[in-house]
């Protein structure tokens, strides 16, 4: 009598990104904290057959390519550029409420942060004047105080990208409303901004590169295609949203013709709603899942075994073999 059975057993794991390690001893998870080198050295180390990696398309590129030597596994977290769609179905109040807390939440510092808009023509002009409202009452300071909305951007050299980002911008023809600095005197050692809204005239390569800086350009369209096709666009592919209170507009959104995306919303922003699901992104943000029902097998083995319990000796496509 012959069985078969299929089992996973664990990989020894390295997770970048997220400070702990799990090497060769079963249940022991082991913590290292250190700099570049230390990541580098434990992303070739051979005894890490899967590195879990959270951080930019750069670095993925990066840890892919060691680990592509040994044939090793990879589960790469890396950036996003996320837009979202207002069509003229969509209900205006509850899209203005999930697209500010997609932009401006965790200051615009969230691989799933809102970066790109795109609303319809016919709604353009006042949808974007509610939120240059909106935008103007956020209230930025310190993220102890339960009145803060937004907080500070993680350093000086975040708060320069985000003002090169915004002059790069404006030279592409973009109108910018906000991204100013705020609280310099009272917090000198801290980098408080303003969110930014910027109308451009059309997907400048600016608008194209992520940056992690509460940064929201906005920029209007005719047909649900076009608008499709500029939330495609990015390199990126990790999170994106579609309001609209037409099915049909949803159920093209999120079929093969939509979004190419992991992560497809409906009347809902790109960030805050992934707890739960498969987490994680096409394109340049690496094809990683984190989290869902079956996310757990990404870090085991999947082997076969073939167990024969009789006295004769199966052989494979009925083959003969007499000695």
């Amino acid at each position: 009598m012959v069985s078969r059975i299929n089992f996973l057993s664990s990989l020894p794991t390295l997770v970048l990104g997220r400070a702990s390690t799990n090497l060769t001893r079963s249940g022991i998870a082991q913590l290292a904290i250190g700099d570049r080198a230390t990541g580098e050295a434990l992303v070739a180390h051979p005894s890490v057959r899967l590195v879990s990696a959270t951080g930019s398309t750069d670095m993925g590129r990066a840890v892919g390519k060691v680990c592509s030597t040994t044939f090793k596994r990879t589960i790469l977290e890396l950036g996003g550029n996320n837009a979202a769609i207002v069509c003229a179905s969509a209900d205006l109040d509850l899209a203005a409420r999930a697209i500010v807390f997609s932009a401006v939440g965790t200051a615009g510092q969230r691989c799933t942060t809102l970066r790109r808009l795109f609303v319809h023509r016919s709604i353009e002009d006042a949808f974007v004047a509610r939120l240059h409202d909106i935008y103007g009452s956020v209230r930025v300071g310190d993220p102890r105080d339960a009145e803060t909305l937004v907080g500070p951007l993680v350093d000086r050299a975040a708060f320069e990208a985000m003002q090169a980002t915004l002059a790069q911008a404006e030279s592409e023809g973009g109108l910018r409303a906000g991204g100013g600095r705020v609280h310099a005197a009272r917090a000198p050692g801290a980098f408080y901004a303003m969110p930014a809204l910027v109308r451009m005239p059309a997907q400048t390569p600016t608008m194209l590169r992520e940056t992690f800086a509460p940064i929201l350009y906005t920029m209007p369209f005719e047909t649900l295609a076009e608008a499709i096709a500029l939330n495609n666009a990015a390199s990126h592919g990790l999170s994106s949203a579609i309001f609209t209170r037409d099915l049909r507009e949803a159920e093209t959104f999120l079929s093969a013709r939509g979004s190419d995306c992991g992560i497809s919303n409906v009347n809902i922003g790109t960030s805050g709603a992934e707890i739960g699901g498969a987490f994680g992104g096409e394109k340049d943000t690496g094809g990683g899942r984190e989290s869902g029902s079956d996310a757990w097998k990404a870090y085991m083995r999947r082997a076969t075994s073939t167990i024969n319990y009789g006295d004769a000796l199966p052989l494979a496509q009925g083959i003969r073999f007499d000695l």
